[in-house]
């Protein structure tokens, strides 16, 4: 079966079965945790009262009132992706714990200032820092983290390092470009389908290509190598966000730890939405007459939740939903394809592989 979309065919089958079954891709997220969280935690320790605070309890290894816990710290992908891209290098896992651990601290850098920026007063199912501890803790331990990423590589002293911090900047920078774009989406009353790509290339993409290059870089490998990975990173960060796109809109609240229709709430022109206004239509017609009506309203907390079903129904009937469905898919075949572009071992490409069907076919 296929589609067209933007002038391309599409394949409509979801993709191949992982060549690693789910518990080794557990197995990989696990370990990339394992790694790399002492060395997180450290880094964190690094910071001063009470900012380390806060941020042990951002990352969920301390509750509220200070005592420990054992919150849920995300899906660790980008450090799973940063030790496979050193052994893709031929080099150990464990050259890629520094550049694990700086990703992270720039991806939580970036969640901390979301957070605030977006109003969003959960993050897997607690309040978010800004909640708690006020905006100006969360623009600070954020800038702290971010500051915190780039001295853990320099501190290794070496030409590798200097590379892989390069490389890390530039995502850096394309992440933060991409938020202001997303800002500024917010307050027009279209988007194209291309510019709502570029922006989650640089919001989503930019970070995911570098973790998957960094381990290889601090490993010794070549531009040219480091540059395949990054473009498999870079496609797999679309097809990540664009499942995170179907999850703004409809995903379970127990599994988001998000309000209902929390992309909705926010005005976000999320893939779905730019789709569906852009199909035309009938049902693509009503949704552009009501999101335009939306954004003269200042107050969404009057909405009924009937309101957001609404919307989200009308974007579904515009082909919103399934197009975004497909362009995962169709980023996902892209981002396997970019992998053939390299010699590594077969082990290593199987997992790298079994990693990115896994970021497809989560729960949506």
């Amino acid at each position: 079966m296929s589609t067209t979309t933007r002038g391309e065919t599409v394949r409509t089958v979801p993709p191949a079965n992982p060549a690693v079954d789910t518990a080794d891709v557990f197995a990989l997220l696990e370990r990339g945790r394992a790694l790399s969280t002492p060395v997180l935690r450290a880094a964190v320790g690094r910071l001063a009262p009470s900012m380390d605070t806060v941020a042990a309890y951002h990352f969920g290894w301390i509750d509220a009132e200070g005592r420990p816990a054992d919150g849920d710290g995300g899906k660790a992908v980008r450090p799973a992706l940063a030790l496979l891209s050193a052994e893709a290098a031929g080099a150990p896992a464990e050259t890629g714990v520094p550049g694990a651990v700086a990703v992270e601290l720039v991806h939580n850098f970036s969640l901390l200032h979301d957070d605030l920026m977006d109003g969003d007063e959960q993050r897997r199912h607690r309040d978010t820092v800004w909640k708690l501890h006020g905006p100006a803790q969360a623009i600070l331990v954020g800038d702290a983290l971010f500051a915190l990423a780039n001295e853990i590589l320099l501190e290794i002293g070496t030409v590798e390092a200097g590379r892989a911090t390069r490389r890390l900047t530039t995502a850096s920078r394309k992440l933060i470009d991409g938020q202001a774009q997303d800002i500024s989406f917010e307050h027009r009353e279209r988007v194209t389908v291309e510019e709502c790509l570029e922006m989650e290339g640089n919001k989503t993409g930019a970070l995911l290509a570098c973790a998957v290059s960094i381990g290889a870089v601090l490993g010794g490998a070549d531009d040219r190598t480091a540059d395949v990975l990054e473009s498999f990173g870079h496609h797999l960060g679309l097809a990540f966000q664009a499942v995170d796109d179907l999850l703004g809109i409809w995903g379970d609240p127990e599994a988001t730890g998000k309000q209902t229709w929390s992309d909705l709430r926010q005005r976000k022109k999320s893939l779905p939405v730019v789709a569906a206004l852009a199909a035309g239509g009938p049902a693509s017609r009503q949704l552009a007459e009501l999101l335009a009506a939306d954004a003269k309203s200042h107050d969404f907390a009057s909405f009924s939740e009937e309101e957001f079903a609404t919307r989200a129904a009308l974007i579904e009937e515009a082909g919103g939903r399934e197009w975004t469905s497909q362009e995962a898919r169709r980023q996902h075949t892209v981002a396997i394809e970019a992998l053939s572009g390299v010699d590594m071992p077969e082990r290593v490409r199987a997992q790298l592989t079994a990693l990115a069907d896994f970021v497809v076919v989560r729960k949506r």
